[in-house]
């Protein structure tokens, strides 16, 4: 399967080539490594610093699961209209360019938060018997739920993205 918009691959799951930039689907272990990066260097950073910070918001939940949910659905409505299901609409390849460029960012960004976050929830995780790290683990385990939610949907749109190989004609239009 290869991306749409003249995107090419000789194996169809190696690198793509898209006017002379090379373009790769996401890769998990990457992000992982991302998360876990993350997840090291804020648990370093709070040895330090956790007893001058206010209270951990919880306002990150909701809006991650608002993005978690918009880009599920964008998933499924861009694959019902590349796939050419009946009512849906064609769409632009600059369209199918654009949701592919939003999934890997946001799949990248999900992973950094909920890095950051489970860094957090690592290190109150020793002091549940206090109110005020109860309360941040809570938030911290919540927000860290909702990133690993808009990383998986944003995944989920990159794969929307893609068409097979033999739905395309040689100028890689769909056929």
């Amino acid at each position: 399967m290869v991306p749409f918009c003249n995107l090419r691959s000789e194996d169809c799951g190696g690198t793509l080539r898209w006017d002379g930039a090379w373009v790769t689907p996401t890769r998990g272990w990457i992000l992982a490594a991302v998360g876990v990066v993350c997840a090291a260097a804020s648990w370093l950073v709070l040895r330090v610093i956790y007893s001058s910070l206010p209270p951990l918001p919880w306002t990150g939940v909701p809006g991650l699961l608002l993005l978690a949910g918009a880009e599920s659905w964008s998933g499924r409505n861009l694959r019902d209209r590349l796939r050419g299901r009946v009512g849906s609409k064609p769409i632009a390849p600059i369209a199918v360019a654009r949701m592919a460029a939003l999934a890997k960012a946001s799949s990248l960004a999900a992973v950094l938060v909920g890095g950051l976050t489970a860094g957090f929830l690592i290190y109150v995780l020793g002091s549940l018997d206090k109110s005020t790290p109860r309360s941040d683990a809570f938030a911290a385990g919540g927000t860290a739920a909702a990133a690993a939610a808009l990383a998986i949907a944003a995944l989920y749109l990159e794969r929307g993205c893609l068409v097979r190989a033999d739905d395309q004609d040689g100028d890689g239009r769909s056929a």
